[in-house]
């Protein structure tokens, strides 16, 4: 976990954009995502372990393209074959993942310190996301995840709830300024709260 954030410096709380008359509810809120335990893990080609065995804070590694297994503590996200990102609030998790993912079949990379976590949430949130990703929002659900770009800066975008439609962004943390100015600059139209 990082002791100041990508973000510290720059992310503002409080209302901004087009919020006149507007509840306060229905505005889109823009958050820092922070303290969270980010771990890339990528299976050896050689490796003859099965995945089916292995489970991290009792989630199975997902095995399709866009998908996320997630509980509260911990999201893994497919990023590419044989390649996840697993976030999580709990410290111990890299003990946890080291017990059930031998380095003799497993790369265990902690990338922690340099992501970048926006959270944006709220009815208009899909409509800030389309400005500037080519995702096809219309078919991204709940525990769905894809790598792509905003405006140029790579990311992953990750459905946390569709339901609230709450998206985490993460990007390398020295994109995470110019990213972050971009978001919040699309939301402007529609209003937010920085929480």
């Amino acid at each position: 976990m990082t002791a100041i954030s990508p973000l510290q410096s720059i992310h503002k709380k409080g209302l901004f954009g087009d919020h006149h008359k507007i509840n306060e509810k229905d505005l889109l809120s823009i958050s820092e995502v922070k303290n969270l335990i980010i771990l890339q893990i990528v299976k050896y080609k050689n490796s003859e372990i099965k995945l089916e065995d292995v489970k991290i804070d009792n989630l199975e590694f997902p095995l399709q393209n866009l998908k996320v297994s997630s509980n509260n503590n911990t999201r893994i996200l497919w990023t590419a074959p044989d390649t996840w990102i697993i976030i999580s609030t709990k410290e111990d998790i890299i003990k946890n993942i080291e017990e059930k993912c031998d380095s003799t079949y497993f790369a265990i990379t902690d990338i922690s310190h340099s992501r970048a976590i926006i959270q944006i949430k709220g009815n208009k949130a899909v409509e800030v996301l389309k400005k500037g990703c080519p995702i096809n929002f219309n078919e991204f659900l709940k525990n769905n995840c894809a790598g792509s770009v905003f405006n140029g800066i790579a990311i992953i975008i990750d459905c946390a709830d569709d339901k609230t439609n709450t998206f985490n962004i993460y990007t390398l943390r020295s994109f995470g300024a110019s990213l972050y100015h971009h978001i919040t600059d699309a939301a402007l139209e529609f209003g937010y709260v920085g929480i």
